[in-house]
């Protein structure tokens, strides 16, 4: 009896422990139910689908959270070829920009995700990382030629911005964003590296998504109003939608056809400083014009240095014409009759600096070859070939001067009191030390616009500038002496006269060219663009 009492017992018990776990898997279901098709629902409204960012112009966004996708939103272009041959040209050198430029047939055969990883491997395998400062100095200049207006006029009405990417690395794109466009937060693809090196390769997708899910998240809990921009072919809408954005735009290639370029004059941060040698952007025809031209302009530069540095001004300068090299020259009415006088000693020419170039093409302009310039800093090779005189100063203003008025009692004299070259329309802040050196100085405006290659360079071999420069089709120089301004050789018992003189010069040489002047000096270019204060190494 006791033990059918005790089977009886232990039977009565499982069937409530069955019955309440059958009630507590129930319940369970019921709240995941509503947790899943009420609950979140009413927490997450469904986004809505626009088929154009248009309309967010007419809208108030100042507290909202903008999320857009870069090469599917932003650029107009679509294709990223150019970016990477840019990356393989400037960091890695003519042959790995050739491989990357005969790989692109078999590229645009593969996937869009497999020929990204190819263009990727190519252009960064070996590539030192500290090394690279080509997403800071080359790629900006190229980024903000190819953005959208209409695109561009919504993420300024956004009181925040992510920039994503699903294609391109993060060191490619974070110094465009953040300081150009103003983007809060960007989020790209990560490269592995290996001894300090790039082995071509970056981080799992996966690793991205979840970066961008969490950032996503966060932003939903701050700012309770996320918008996302993308296009159709890109993977960023998945993850807006997963993260329940309010809404979520999207840009067709039609829309891009009719968007138009982001003008100059509305850039958020002025383009006065960017590096690299090409001058034109590299796509997939500037590219095979580019190598077509290469052999030629090699042999094209090497003639024109013969010439200029061997053959006599008066004949030189007819076989350089012929050539292609072009050279303008302007002369204002009071400066003509200054150079053209028969007492002229020696004269002060303070010219704003384009190339290292400019004191030679002034030696052209006034056909004499008796002409000195100073310089603080200059590669061995380029003090060695050049066909003028060429003097380093010390940086001691004191020595400096009296060095400067020696060399100007015994001939012409042509100082760039910029410090440094210049290539876009803007003047940096001029020294004040040429303004002590003579009573008379006559401004000189010069410009060299470039076709296919710059001839300047902030982190490169400097003993290369003239012969990229040369490189050119058609080298074209205009040189435009203006009115002379007096000096304070003599009379500045304050110090002050001298900083308004040269302001006065630079302000008469800005509106001779249309340039803009600036108070930025030669530290301020190379410490954006090389990551140091400019000092050349004697090569």
């Amino acid at each position: 009896n006791v033990a059918h009492r005790e089977r009886k017992e232990k039977k009565n018990f499982l069937q409530k422990h069955t019955k309440m776990s059958v009630k507590i898997s129930i319940f369970q279901s019921l709240m995941f139910l509503f947790n899943r098709f009420i609950l979140r629902r009413y927490r997450n409204p469904k986004p809505k689908y626009q088929k154009g960012p248009s309309f967010l112009l007419l809208s108030d966004l100042s507290r909202d959270t903008l999320i857009f996708n870069l090469e599917g939103a932003l650029l107009k272009s679509d294709s990223l070829f150019p970016y990477f041959m840019l990356v393989a040209f400037e960091a890695g050198g003519v042959m790995r920009s050739f491989i990357l430029f005969i790989l692109y047939p078999l590229i645009s055969l593969m996937s869009h995700e497999m020929g990204v990883k190819v263009m990727v491997f190519v252009s960064f395998f070996g590539i030192k990382k500290d090394g690279l400062r080509a997403g800071r100095a080359v790629l900006p200049k190229y980024f903000l030629e190819d953005v959208g207006l209409e695109m561009f006029k919504v993420l300024r009405k956004a009181g925040k911005r992510i920039g994503v990417s699903d294609d391109l690395p993060q060191v490619m794109i974070e110094g465009f964003l953040k300081d150009y466009l103003e983007t809060e937060v960007v989020v790209g693809r990560e490269m592995k590296v290996v001894g300090g090196y790039y082995i071509g390769i970056m981080e799992d997708k996966t690793k991205h998504d979840l970066d961008f899910d969490e950032l996503v998240r966060k932003e939903r809990l701050n700012t309770g109003h996320v918008i996302g921009i993308t296009s159709f072919n890109t993977s960023l809408h998945r993850y807006l939608v997963s993260q329940f954005c309010q809404e979520i735009y999207f840009v067709k290639k039609s829309d891009k056809r009719n968007w138009q370029t982001l003008p100059r004059n509305q850039y958020p941060k002025p383009l006065i400083f960017h590096d690299g040698r090409l001058a034109i952007k590299p796509t997939l025809m500037n590219a095979l014009v580019l190598f077509m031209w290469g052999p030629f302009a090699v042999a094209a530069a090497a003639a024109r240095l013969f010439v200029s540095l061997c053959i006599p001004y008066s004949f030189s300068i007819p076989i350089l014409g012929f050539s292609g090299c072009r050279l303008t020259v302007e002369i204002d009415e009071v400066s003509s009759q200054k150079l053209n006088s028969s007492q002229r000693k020696g004269c002060l020419f303070a010219c704003n600096h384009r190339t290292l170039l400019d004191p030679l093409y002034i030696g052209f302009a006034l056909k004499t070859q008796n002409i000195t310039t100073v310089t603080y800093s200059l590669s061995r090779v380029s003090e060695l070939l050049a066909p003028i005189k060429t003097v380093r100063l010390t940086r001691d203003r004191v020595s400096d001067g009296k060095a400067m008025k020696k060399l100007l009692s015994e001939g012409d004299l042509v100082v760039c009191p910029e410090g440094t070259t210049c290539r876009e329309p803007h003047l940096l802040r001029f020294s004040p030390l040429f303004t002590e050196i003579s009573d008379l100085i006559i401004p000189v405006a010069v410009t060299s616009p470039a076709t296919f290659f710059y001839g300047t360079t902030a982190s490169g071999l400097k003993a290369f500038d003239p012969l990229f420069f040369l490189m050119d089709p058609y080298p074209t120089y205009t040189v435009q002496f203006l009115d002379p301004v007096s000096g304070v050789s003599c009379q500045d018992p304050d110090g002050k006269l001298k900083f308004e003189v040269a302001n006065h010069v630079q302000s008469v040489i800005g509106k001779a060219l249309d340039f803009e002047c600036t108070n930025l000096t030669r530290k301020d270019k190379y410490l954006i663009l090389a990551g140091n204060n400019g000092v050349v190494k004697k090569n």
